[in-house]
């Protein structure tokens, strides 16, 4: 008798546990769908590190990804930079690839020149995009990304910037790579989109 009081008072509870927790659920998921498809991007025009006009077009393919961070980061995007460039070894070796988009967003000091000798240091081939400050600010404000110059006591500047990578299909947001997910949690994000 016991046991079987037990499992009606067990079974009550997950019953109301559902219910209020479906309709929790339901809200946190629908947030999340809205949030997804406010990732857009938008049209722009701007210059890579070969001086070369680049457009959204060129984020069109089966997978691509893009990094927004700038080159005297001193640790995020070196850090991030590097992961990516061991997980697309990774993909390479299994035959198969994406390309990396790193998007400066400090194009103050980020000249084309600058990104392409700071992009060489990595093994894949990244593609660094720069350009007028308005225009890429317009570009990362489009993809969820927040970025902020934060001055020094001695007139130097640092910028405190989101860092995800996110990850296209077809030019549309399909996920992202956190900057918390290691090289293995990362491999396994992107195949599901390969």
């Amino acid at each position: 008798m016991k046991v079987k009081t037990s499992l009606i008072v067990i079974a009550g509870c997950l019953g109301i546990f559902l219910f209020v927790m479906l309709p929790i659920f339901l809200s946190v998921q629908e947030k999340k769908d809205d949030y997804v498809a406010s990732l857009q991007g938008s049209k722009f025009s701007l210059i890579d590190m070969n001086n070369n006009t680049i457009t959204e077009k060129s984020f069109e393919g089966p997978l691509t990804a893009i990094f927004f961070g700038f080159t005297n980061c001193p640790d995020v995007c070196p850090m991030t930079l590097s992961k990516m460039d061991i997980v697309l070894e990774k993909l390479k070796k299994e035959n198969k690839s994406i390309k990396l988009f790193f998007v400066s967003v400090d194009s103050e000091r980020d000249t084309p020149e600058v990104i392409k000798e700071y992009l060489s240091s990595f093994e894949t081939n990244f593609v660094g995009i720069t350009g007028k400050k308005e225009k890429i600010f317009l570009l990362y404000k489009s993809w969820g990304i927040i970025s902020q110059k934060v001055f020094t006591e001695n007139g130097e500047y640092n910028i405190d910037h989101s860092s995800p990578v996110l990850l296209l299909k077809d030019g549309k947001y399909v996920a992202r790579i956190s900057p918390r997910d290691d090289i293995k949690r990362s491999i396994e994000i992107i195949k599901k989109y390969l």
